[in-house]
C-alpha cells in the first residue's frame, strides 16, 4: 500500500456542508478540514465540527480541524446597482463618509477609516485580488482620490491591498477575539491567524488562545509584504508560530506575482529549518470550481509544492463552493502521490553542519539519518505525548513512514497535518517498558504495514508521560 506523505487541507462551505459531502471528502483524502471564519455563523461551524468528529471516529481516521480567523480584511462598501465598470484613466474615490449602500462609478465607501492615513500620492491600491489597480493622486481628511490604471468590473465588498504593504490595521480584530472563543469551545486543533506583520501579532494571538482554554497550535498566514521583507522579518513570525501558511492571494497582490514563486520556496525552506509546519494555499486547483479536471499548470503548481516539501496543500473555493469538491480532493491526492515518486522527494540534505539544542531533536534527526541510510528500515515508530518528535523527524526528506503512537486524541488529530506522519492511538503506559516495542510493532503488523524480517526504529522517552522527553532510539527487527 502506497501512503501519501503530503497532507490535504480542504475548506468546508456551502458545497460541502452536509454529512454526505463531508464523508466523501474524507474518503477522497482530506486530512484537515478548514473552517473559514470569514463566512458562516458560529452554529454552522459547530455543526460541521460535530459532523467531522463523528465521521472521523466512524472511519477510524485522524482528521484535524483548523479555524481560520478573518483578520482585518479591508474592503470597499457596496454599490447602488451591486457593481460598476471602471475604465482606465478615469477618476475614482474611496471615501470614509460616503453612504455604504450608494457607491457608483465615481465613488464608493470604505470600511477602514485609517486607509486615508496609510495612503500617499503615487501609491497603488489593488482591489479584488489585484484585478483592479488604482493609483493614488490625492488624499484628504476623509477620502483617497485615485486614477484607474487597470479597469474592469468591480462589485460589492471587494478587498483592498496596497502594493508593497504598509496597511497599519492590527492583526486581530474584535471579531477574531470572539471567534477564538468559538475555536476553543469546539476544541479545534489549529487556529490560523490572518495578516500578521510581526512575531508579536502571533504572540498576542497565542495568549488569547491559551486564555480561552485552548491548546490549539497557531498557524501564521504569511500574506503581508512586511512579513517577507527580509529573512529576519520572516523568521520573527515563524519562530513564535507552530506553522505557517503560504497565503498566496493577498501576498501575491502585495508583493507582485513575479516574486511569488520564489518567496513561496523561501517560506517553505525557512519553516522546515525551524521545525515548523507549512501549508501552501490559494488557487491551487482554481479551475476545478467549474471543471471536473485541473489544468496542466495547476497540476504542476501542486506537484512543485510537494517537491519543495510542503506539509500540506490546501483547497479553498474549490471545496467550499465549487461544483466538484470531491473531485478536487481526489485530483490533489493523485498529484501528490505522483510527485512523491520522484527521487528528490526522498533525497535528504541532512543538517550535518548544524548544532542541535535539544535532546529530542538530536534523537529525531539521528533517527532520520539511520532510516535513510539503512535500507532495511521500513517504518519509524515514535512514542509521543505532544507530537513534537515526529514533527521534527518529518522535516527531513525520507520515504520511510513515521508512525506517531500517542495516547492523546488531541495529539493524534494534530499529527494529521505533519508530512509523512501517520498517527495512531496507543497508550504506552499500559505496557511493560521491555514489551512496548513488540506491542507497537504488532499494531502495524495487524494492518499489514510490516512483514517478518523488516527493521523498525523505535523512539521513546524514559518517562512515557513526559512531553519533550524523547531520549532513546532503538532498532528492532520484526519477528
Amino acid at each position: 500500500m502506497t501512503l501519501r506523505r503530503t497532507k490535504i487541507v480542504a475548506t468546508l462551505g456551502p458545497a460541502t456542508a452536509s454529512l454526505e459531502k463531508i464523508e466523501e471528502l474524507i474518503l477522497a483524502g482530506m486530512d484537515v478540514a478548514r473552517l473559514n471564519f470569514s463566512h458562516g455563523s458560529a452554529d454552522s461551524h459547530r455543526e460541521k465540527a460535530q459532523i467531522l468528529r463523528t465521521l472521523a471516529k466512524k472511519h477510524n481516521k485522524s482528521i484535524a480541524i483548523m479555524g481560520d480567523l478573518q483578520g482585518p480584511k479591508i474592503r470597499i462598501s457596496r454599490f447602488r446597482d451591486r457593481e460598476v465598470t471602471l475604465f482606465v484613466g478615469q477618476e475614482f474615490t474611496l471615501s470614509n463618509q460616503h453612504p455604504t449602500e450608494l457607491g457608483d462609478e465615481h465613488i464608493v465607501g470604505i470600511d477602514y477609516p485609517s486607509l486615508v492615513a496609510d495612503c500617499h500620492p503615487g501609491d497603488e491600491l489593488l482591489l479584488d485580488d489585484g484585478r483592479i489597480v488604482l493609483q493614488v493622486t490625492d488624499v484628504d481628511a476623509a477620502s483617497v482620490h485615485t486614477q484607474v490604471l487597470v479597469g474592469g468590473t468591480l462589485s460589492n465588498n471587494k478587498g483592498i491591498n496596497r502594493r508593497g504593504g504598509g496597511i497599519s490595521a492590527e492583526s486581530l480584530t474584535d471579531k477574531d477575539r470572539a471567534d477564538i472563543l468559538i475555536c476553543a469551545e469546539l476544541q479545534l486543533d489549529y487556529i490560523a491567524v490572518s495578516f500578521p506583520r510581526y512575531g508579536s501579532d502571533i504572540t498576542a494571538a497565542r495568549e488569547l488562545v491559551l486564555a480561552a482554554g485552548s491548546n490549539a497550535w497557531i498557524i501564521a498566514k504569511i500574506e503581508r509584504a512586511e512579513a517577507v521583507a527580509d529573512d529576519t522579518a520572516l523568521d520573527d513570525i515563524i519562530k513564535v508560530s507552530d506553522g505557517v501558511m503560504v497565503a498566496r492571494g493577498d501576498l501575491g497582490v502585495e508583493i507582485g506575482d513575479a516574486r511569488l514563486a520564489g518567496i513561496q520556496k523561501r517560506i517553505i525552506h525557512h519553516a522546515r529549518t525551524h521545525n515548523k509546519l507549512v501549508i501552501t494555499a490559494t488557487q491551487m486547483m482554481e479551475s476545478m470550481i467549474s471543471s471536473p479536471i485541473p489544468t496542466r499548470a495547476e497540476v504542476s503548481d501542486v506537484a512543485n509544492a510537494v517537491l519543495d516539501y510542503t506539509d500540506a496543500v490546501m483547497l479553498s473555493g474549490e471545496s467550499a463552493s465549487g461544483n466538484y469538491p470531491v473531485e478536487a480532493v481526489s485530483a490533489m491526492a493523485r498529484i501528490c502521490l505522483g510527485a512523491e515518486l520522484e527521487p528528490i522527494s526522498t533525497t535528504s540534505k541532512h543538517r550535518l553542519g548544524e548544532t542541535f539544542t535539544r535532546c529530542d531533536e538530536t534523537i529525531a534527526l539521528s533517527t532520520m539519518y539511520a532510516a535513510n541510510h539503512f535500507p532495511g528500515i521500513k517504518a519509524i515508530i515514535s512514542l509521543s505525548e505532544s507530537g513534537l518528535t515526529p514533527l521534527i523527524m518529518s522535516r527531513i526528506r525520507s520515504g520511510v513512514p513515521i508512525y506517531c503512537f500517542t495516547r492523546h486524541i488531541t495529539t493524534q488529530r494534530r499529527a494529521a497535518l505533519f508530512r509523512g506522519v501517520y498517527p495512531l492511538l496507543f497508550d504506552a503506559t499500559k505496557h511493560d517498558i521491555n514489551a512496548i516495542g513488540q506491542a507497537a510493532i504488532s499494531v502495524l503488523q495487524q494492518d499489514a504495514l510490516l512483514s517478518a524480517g523488516d527493521w523498525v526504529i523505535l523512539t521513546q522517552g524514559g518517562l512515557h508521560a513526559d512531553s519533550g522527553g524523547t531520549n532513546t532510539m532503538t532498532i528492532l527487527q520484526v519477528n
